[in-house]
């Protein structure tokens, strides 16, 4: 079994317990009414854009989600929230200190208490037991959306039993023979439909791509085939399943909480990556860190 395989197993136990934590860590998490923007690179960037629709949705404040190279340093918030499961990467650590000489209060949720991350911002999570061995992330960044739903009040029990489902229910007969993969969200679930093609391209180097559910029809669909999977996490707009049928691609219908589905794409970038001979743990010119000889301007 791969590191990755491993840790994205463990993801049930991992929320549970995030969720249960999440009360302890209010003082360090965004208040109610304040301006926030999460922050991150890769995974952790997608995981903001799910954190920043559910904090919106929920009523809490505006929040917006940026690229950690992309932060507009001249807009003001009242918070910024970093993930980052490394503690290293170079555009996180800029940023924050970038932040700190503005006055602008910053947190940080990490996997790694021994790293940089730990004195570069003002308060800090760490979510040691979600750490991962693999380059490839899966539950550090699911466990931390998953403390950033329980901290909403938006986590539910039946999101750690989905995620139960998800690891020990078989794929679909014929996924992992497709060459093509989409992934479709709503709202929140745009940042998951991002993350989990950024998982097969990561793990399996596959031909993947991600779109808002209502945006598909408006052009992508057009290169579906009968060798193209789309995926809906989330509930799908109404005839968008059959209009996909009708390309001759295989639709999933993502039945079950929004981040399990997350669960079953990971578990299918892992096969694929196996069926090609690939090893899901070590992409190729990938690292576990970006860290930059020069810190960008």
């Amino acid at each position: 079994m791969t590191h990755v395989e491993d840790e994205l197993t463990t993801q049930p136990e991992c929320w549970q317990r995030a969720a249960d934590e999440a009360p302890g860590h209010l003082a360090a998490l965004p208040a109610p009414g304040e301006r926030v923007a999460v922050v991150g690179c890769g995974t952790s960037w997608f995981m903001a854009q799910a954190a920043a629709a559910l904090r919106e949705q929920a009523g809490q404040g505006e929040t917006d989600a940026f690229a950690a190279s992309e932060f507009p340093l001249g807009r003001r918030y009242d918070r910024v929230l970093t993930l980052t499961r490394s503690g290293t990467t170079t555009e996180v650590l800029d940023l924050l200190t970038r932040l700190r000489a503005d006055g602008v209060p910053t947190t940080a949720v990490t996997a790694d208490p021994d790293t940089p991350v730990m004195e570069a911002a003002d308060r800090v999570v760490v979510l040691a037991y979600a750490d991962e061995r693999s380059v490839v992330q899966t539950r550090f960044a699911t466990t931390a959306l998953t403390l950033l739903r329980a901290h909403l009040g938006l986590h539910t029990a039946e999101a750690v039993t989905d995620a139960r489902t998800a690891l020990a229910t078989p794929l679909p007969d014929g996924l992992v023979d497709c060459s093509q993969f989409t992934f479709l969200g709503r709202g929140w679930t745009v940042g998951l439909a991002n993350e989990a093609a950024l998982k097969m391209r990561e793990a399996s180097l596959s031909w993947t791509e991600a779109y808002p559910a209502m945006e598909y029809r408006h052009g992508p669909i057009s290169v579906s085939t009968r060798s193209t999977a789309t995926w809906m996490l989330g509930e799908a707009p109404a005839g968008l399943a059959e209009q996909v049928r009708g390309t001759g691609a295989l639709w999933v219908d993502g039945g079950l909480d929004p981040l399990a589905e997350l669960v079953r794409a990971q578990r299918l970038a892992v096969a694929v990556a196996v069926a090609r001979g690939l090893d899901p743990d070590s992409p190729r010119h990938l690292t576990r860190s970006v860290i930059l000889a020069d810190a960008p301007a």
